[in-house]
């Protein structure tokens, strides 16, 4: 089906950005992370070499760090996973380098830190489920779809108790994942690089942030923390910036949440207006 995929489509090029990513269940069901993530990316990859297709620009994650030793990070800090989700992604990043070694494949990893926001025109937007992110429960919450969201932990060392991500504009991805495709077919050489603006946001401002956005209180249910959490997961993105030429132009925490609550809000008037059509 891949091979038949890439022929038809007489594909140059591969963008992957298919991968189970909770990392809770990738800890209950570790198999399943590494027949998804890393036995299909091999079946991709072996279609690619096939079929001559040389450019790989791969989504990867910060999860590859683990619990970094210092913030921010930056490409070349050590890289221990603590969870089988991003056991299988570096698992893949590694494949990468040795199939460029013997195959002469060229690629491009991009470690997301967290990412985040809603196509600013409405028209895609997050909702998994379940939803293990922070902005989609704490928008539910603002709108009274959920009692509350979950805070885990209020006693790190930050500086309001909670533990501070960095976060990055979904508009922002995209458009890093456009240069990075760009840089391979250009004869830029095979390398990683960091996807974050370098700013750390706590728990708690996130949440405040949702409601300046939204106008509406946010109530907070405080839980223990979460095994394996880091305390702070902070990019160092300058070498996308000065390699890729790439800006997190649509990343200021606010806007984040604003394209967030638009698309959530387009949804539930959707939603609505399909229920009241159903009993009308």
């Amino acid at each position: 089906m891949i091979s038949e995929t890439i022929q038809k489509y007489k594909v140059e090029a591969v963008i992957h950005l298919a991968a189970d990513a909770y990392v809770d269940e990738s800890v209950t069901q570790p198999l399943k992370y590494f027949r998804n993530n890393v036995a299909n990316t091999l079946n991709l990859l072996e279609a690619q070499f096939d079929l001559g297709v040389k450019y790989i620009v791969f989504s990867s994650t910060c999860a590859t760090y683990g619990i970094p030793n210092r913030t921010p990070i930056r490409e070349g800090d050590e890289l221990h996973p603590v969870n089988p989700y991003g056991e299988t992604k570096l698992v893949v990043e590694r494949m990468l380098h040795w199939c460029g070694q013997a195959h002469h494949l060229r690629w491009v990893v991009l470690r997301y830190f967290n990412a985040a926001g809603a196509d600013p025109a409405g028209e895609i937007g997050e909702c998994h489920d379940p939803e293990t992110h922070l902005i989609p429960p704490a928008l539910q919450a603002a709108m009274g779809e959920r009692s509350s969201v979950d805070v885990f932990g209020n006693d790190y060392p930050t500086r309001d108790g909670t533990a501070l991500r960095d976060y990055i504009h979904v508009t922002d991805l995209a458009d890093a994942h456009v240069r990075a495709l760009k840089y391979l077919c250009e004869g830029g050489e095979s390398r990683a690089f960091n996807l974050g603006t370098g700013t750390g946001h706590s728990v708690r401002e996130v949440i405040s942030s949702v409601e300046r956005v939204s106008g509406r209180r946010v109530n907070i249910r405080e839980c223990p923390r979460r095994p394996g959490d880091p305390l702070i997961l902070i990019a160092d993105s300058e070498s996308a910036c000065n390699v890729l030429g790439w800006k997190p132009l649509h990343s200021s925490l606010d806007e984040i949440v604003a394209t967030a609550w638009r698309w959530q809000s387009q949804q539930k008037s959707l939603l609505t207006g399909t229920e009241q059509q159903r009993t009308g």
